[in-house]
């Protein structure tokens, strides 16, 4: 009788995603002309040395610390949630690390969340669904135990601490579903349809248990309803043209001509979604191509190698690789903590 390896989805996504950050780094801001060549071949492109990663590792970092810091204190709830992660992301920008070109959304957002006694709603930016609200979120879909309310209202409220748009909520929470999917052994062929079939469901569902009042600040929306069901539609809208750029794959073809650049919130899913599900067996490939694009390369690759490992395990990154990759003690920590 053989036993088989434990994937540890949890770790492999861990160190996916810093592969990814680390792989896209130095080709962010390039066309792919350019990013060409530096590299050579994409399909051949290798990891820098040093392999250094940006902001999207860091803040997935400092979520995973306010996580297991609430976890460590009881059941897991908006208010137990919200201080510990909040602690964290003001330490992230407080930071001499903070150096990786992180975004203008965190940055005014901490700044404000740095101040004592300010309601964090106060600090949240209703208008921006930058990719930084779900390039952190893959701890949300690895930690083990929380029920799907718990992991979309985790999901919204980790991103509504900085990206208080609807659209970075939604994204948030779906990008957050991709993770649990694949490490739970959901089949690639069927999860686009999936994700769709989650979108279409909580589309009108508001989380005020974990959001209070985030949606009157906009000024703009007449429900909560309203104001959360703008963000599922343009998750809706960048779904379908993912699954049809699927249904005619081209692996040669930049992914952010049909899907977009990744900047945005539900694009930097879709576009990560399609760089994995092109080589869903391959995932070194998956990177590579995340990481030669004209869009947010680092964030893209982030989100390829998060999907790529929760899928696939830990094994299948190469030891010459991870090996190597900053803040991979710590990676691996909250991999064996979660994977456990």
């Amino acid at each position: 009788m053989t036993t088989s390896t434990p994937k540890r989805a949890a770790t492999g996504a861990l160190i996916g995603l810093a592969l990814g950050d680390a792989l896209g780094f130095p080709t962010e801001f390039n066309d792919v002309p350019r990013i060409l060549a530096k590299t050579g071949p994409w399909r051949r492109m290798e990891l820098p040395r040093p392999a250094i990663v940006t902001d999207d590792t860091q803040m997935t970092l400092a979520l995973a610390r306010g996580i297991r810091t609430a976890a460590g204190r009881g059941a897991v709830g908006p208010l137990r949630l919200t201080r510990p992660v909040r602690e964290e992301f003001v330490e992230w920008y407080q930071s001499p690390e903070n150096n990786r070109a992180p975004g203008n959304t965190c940055l005014r957002a901490c700044s404000l969340l740095k101040q004592p006694g300010r309601d964090w709603r106060e600090a949240s930016q209703t208008h921006s669904k930058g990719c930084g609200a779900n390039m952190r979120v893959a701890p949300v879909g690895l930690v083990p135990g929380w029920t799907d309310e718990e992991r979309a209202g985790a999901a919204q409220l980790q991103s509504a601490l900085t990206h208080g748009h609807p659209t970075a909520l939604a994204a948030s929470d779906l990008t957050a579903r991709t993770v649990r999917l694949l490490a739970t052994g959901t089949e690639v062929t069927g999860l686009v349809g999936r994700l769709r079939s989650y979108a279409l469901e909580n589309r009108t569902r508001y989380h005020e248990r974990w959001l209070g009042d985030l949606w009157m600040r906009t000024g703009s929306d007449a429900s909560p309803e309203s104001f959360i069901a703008r963000g599922w539609d343009e998750c809706l809208a960048v779904l379908d043209r993912l699954a049809a750029a699927l249904r005619t794959p081209s692996p040669e073809t930049d992914p952010c001509l049909t899907t977009g650049d990744g900047w945005i919130a539900e694009e930097a899913l879709a576009t990560a979604l399609q760089c994995f599900l092109l080589f869903p067996e391959e995932p070194l490939l998956a990177l590579r191509r995340a990481a030669c694009t004209q869009g947010d390369s680092d964030s893209l690759a982030c989100l390829a190698g998060a999907f790529a490992g929760a899928h696939l395990g830990a094994e299948v990154w190469p030891r010459a690789w991870e090996g190597r990759i900053e803040y991979r003690e710590e990676l691996l920590a909250f991999g064996s903590l979660w994977d456990a």
